[in-house]
């Protein structure tokens, strides 16, 4: 029986079809989320080539018809996470107008990226980017300083507006925190949905009415 066409958002398939990030079903895309469960899992030293082309069915020396070598996969996994979830957060801000929602956009986007799909390469993005070459981490630090930006920018807003009385620095550092942390407790099981989760994160950063 085929495998079921995985089902976007409306603003993640934009990007697929403008060619910003590849499609989760196609042989890159299934690559990139392959390598992120096994960087996670086994961490990026330990993970082979072989363990790479295993998890997607294929000849480990096929994978170099799609990137030159393992760091090229690494660097990949977090290019693609981090520009997704940048471009999914811009998107959010867009629709929205009052500085309290847009906090609430940029943590529901920031707990659907932690929980989601993109969750495996969240974690590898944390714990695994100094294992790229110098060159490359400079390139994934530039690209998470956009994302930070985002946040920074929101942040400074809703201070200047009466809505956050906590220095915007420092409350994204403590949101980064809390809402990372939620993959360690959080269960999609549970009572509690991520909208839920993402109201209460807000009521931690915005000034009581």
């Amino acid at each position: 029986m085929p495998k079921q066409k995985k089902q976007l958002s409306t603003d993640h398939q934009a990007l697929v079809d403008k060619g910003v990030v590849n499609a989760p079903d196609s042989a890159k895309g299934r690559l990139l989320q392959a390598a992120a469960t096994l960087f996670k899992e086994k961490g990026y030293e330990r993970t082979t080539v072989r363990d790479l082309g295993k998890a997607v069915g294929i000849q480990s020396g096929s994978l170099f018809h799609h990137y030159p070598n393992k760091e090229a996969i690494l660097r990949a996994v977090m290019e693609e996470t981090i520009i997704l979830n940048t471009e999914l957060m811009k998107a959010a801000l867009a629709q929205t107008n009052k500085p309290e929602d847009k906090i609430l956009a940029l943590i529901r986007c920031e707990l659907e990226s932690v929980l989601g799909e993109t969750g495996a390469a969240m974690t590898v993005l944390v714990y695994e980017w100094r294992s790229l070459k110098e060159e490359s981490q400079l390139e994934i630090l530039k690209l998470r300083d956009i994302y930070e930006n985002l946040w920074i920018g929101t942040l400074i807003e809703a201070k200047e507006a009466g809505s956050v009385v906590i220095d915007p620095a420092v409350l994204r550092r403590l949101l980064t925190g809390a809402l990372s942390w939620t993959v360690n407790w959080y269960r999609k099981e549970g009572d509690l949905t991520v909208e839920q989760l993402a109201q209460m994160a807000l009521s931690l950063a915005i000034k009581p009415n």
